[in-house]
């Protein structure tokens, strides 16, 4: 039977990544932590502290902020948005429905980017719902100015402001949103392209995707200012501090957040009720962005099954990145690199790593 340090360096002799990490966890240890290979060509060895740009699994630590402040409030996921936000396009929609990717709002009425968050909220006041639950559809890049507006409205504070005073800094953990420190930046790791073998595949995803106009391109492409690799290897875009795409972390760094959600790590902020409601699938069908089943729970994904372990639940990042936890067995796994292959959720190269996990 493989085993995960040999699927990891398969994928080294395959060529499929430049240099990358994993990190398992259990009970509050750190049972096994792998790295090899560049932080870019020719340059510095990968090391258990490197960062790298997580993407969207930074969705879930941000939901976890929120649903925590929402916890302190003294409300919880069923509060309704106009609650909190007055000129909300969907008032009544609930704030848990949000977090599941039921609002409809996974596109906006006109660009924004994302380093003005003035103008994604205008932007965002000015969309009608293209949807309504049950419905649901994965929103790539809404779902941080969405975060932001709501934890404002709470807690006067950004979700960044509010992780990396409640969460990064006193567990120390090498998982930013923002508040990256400049000399932290030779830390990071330059992303880069994968090199293809064969084209992508001819799919109703990809196809959409291409096609300008189509609500699959737009929820891609209408909150602007990360639309290329050079922008995403930039300081400006490490420190965004975008609760949706945000995140630089090192593989041990985005393994710990799942310990501390899963109760495992001292001085953990988020109480047991968030993570029940973390583990909670709210919908699951026809994803209505990324044109195949998924299944989200407030803030994580929970389907495709074979991406998260027995029972678990988690979030992939764009490139391959990908982290997730089991409660019932209390593991967490994360896995980063900088060759980036094509697809918004894991392919074959994480695929085999959690088949060893098993």
């Amino acid at each position: 039977m493989t085993t995960l340090q040999q699927a990891f360096e398969h994928s080294f002799a395959r060529g499929e990544q430049r240099g990358a990490a994993l990190s398992l966890w259990q009970d509050g240890c750190e049972l096994l932590s792998l790295c090899g290979g560049e932080q870019s060509a020719g340059g510095a060895p990968w090391t258990p502290g490197t960062l790298v740009p997580v993407f969207s699994a930074t969705k879930a630590a941000s939901a976890a902020c929120l649903l925590t402040a929402l916890y302190e409030c003294a409300q919880g996921p069923e509060l309704e948005l106009g609650a909190l936000w007055s000129a909300c396009p969907a008032p009544a929609l609930r704030v848990g429905e949000l977090l599941s990717h039921q609002a409809g709002l996974a596109a906006t009425a006109q660009p924004a980017s994302l380093y003005d968050r003035p103008a994604c909220r205008r932007a965002l006041e000015a969309t009608s719902p293209a949807w309504a639950p049950p419905q649901h559809g994965y929103h790539p890049h809404t779902y941080g100015p969405l975060l932001d507006v709501l934890m404002e409205a709470l807690t006067g504070l950004r979700v960044s402001d509010w992780w990396e005073q409640r969460v990064r800094a006193p567990l120390g953990l090498a998982f930013y949103i923002g508040h990256l420190p400049p000399e932290q930046e030779a830390r990071v790791a330059v992303l880069e392209h994968a090199k293809l073998s064969a084209p992508l595949p001819d799919t109703p995803f990809y196809r959409a995707f291409f096609e300008p106009g189509t609500p699959v391109a737009r929820a891609f492409r209408s909150v602007t200012g990360a639309d290329d690799l050079r922008a995403c290897n930039s300081a400006a875009f490490h420190g965004c501090g975008c609760p949706a795409r945000g995140g630089v972390a090192s593989a041990r760094g985005l393994a710990q957040f799942y310990q501390a959600l899963l109760g495992r790590l001292p001085g953990t902020p988020f109480p047991a009720q968030v993570l029940e409601w973390m583990q909670t699938p709210m919908c699951s069908g026809q994803d209505l962005t990324l044109l195949q089943h998924t299944a989200f729970t407030c803030g994580a994904m929970c389907e495709p099954a074979e991406l998260f372990g027995r029972g678990g639940f988690g979030h992939a990042g764009a490139g391959g990145c990908h982290a997730f936890c089991e409660p019932g067995s209390g593991r967490s796994f994360a896995f980063v690199m900088n060759r980036m292959e094509p697809g918004v959720l894991p392919g074959e190269r994480v695929l085999r790593l959690l088949r060893a996990l098993e």
